[in-house]
C-alpha cells in the first residue's frame, strides 16, 4: 500500500535512505550520508512531498516529490527487486505530468532502472557536494492518444 509518510514513519524513511545510499553509493563514504540526516529530517523530507510504500505495517521505501523533481526514491536493500520501486515510481508519475531527477554515474542499476520508466538522460554535470559525476534525467507523459514514447527536450 502506499500512502502520504506521516510523522512516525520519518525515522523508518531515514533509515532506508541511509541504509539504501550507502548501498547504492559505495564510491562515497558512509560516513557522508551519516553526516546529511540531520538535513534529510529537519529540511529536505519537510520541503517535499513524501509518500511510503508499506506492506504488513511495515514501511519498505518510499518516494519524495519537490515540485516536478524526482529528489529521492529509496527501497529497504532487503526489499529491492520485489516491485518496492517501480510501484513507487508508478505512483509519483501518476501525480506528474513531467519529473526530473540527478543520478550518480556511477550507479548503473539506478540509470538502468530509471530508463526502463521511460526517463532519458538530458544532462550531464558534476555532484556540488560530493564532486562525482551525475546525470540529469527527464520523463515526460504522453499526450492522451499518442502512440510511442514522450519525446523530451533539454
Amino acid at each position: 500500500m502506499i500512502r502520504p509518510c506521516r510523522p512516525a514513519d520519518v525515522e523508518t524513511v531515514l533509515k532506508i535512505w541511509l541504509e539504501a545510499s550507502s548501498r547504492a553509493h559505495a564510491f562515497v563514504d558512509r560516513s557522508f550520508w551519516e553526516a546529511r540526516l540531520a538535513d534529510m529530517r529537519e529540511l529536505y523530507l519537510p520541503a517535499a512531498q513524501t509518500w511510503v510504500h508499506e506492506w504488513d505495517g511495515t514501511v519498505v521505501g518510499f518516494v519524495s516529490l519537490l515540485d516536478d523533481i524526482l529528489a529521492a526514491i529509496f527501497v529497504a536493500p532487503t526489499e529491492q527487486g520485489r516491485g518496492v520501486g517501480s510501484a513507487l515510481l508508478q505512483h509519483a508519475k501518476q501525480s506528474r505530468e513531467q519529473l526530473s531527477l540527478t543520478v550518480y554515474a556511477a550507479n548503473e542499476a539506478s540509470i538502468a532502472f530509471y530508463r526502463r520508466h521511460g526517463f532519458e538522460v538530458v544532462g550531464e554535470q558534476l555532484d556540488e557536494h560530493t564532486g562525482y559525476p551525475e546525470l540529469a534525467m527527464s520523463w515526460q507523459a504522453q499526450a492522451p492518444g499518442a502512440g510511442g514514447r514522450a519525446s523530451t527536450s533539454s
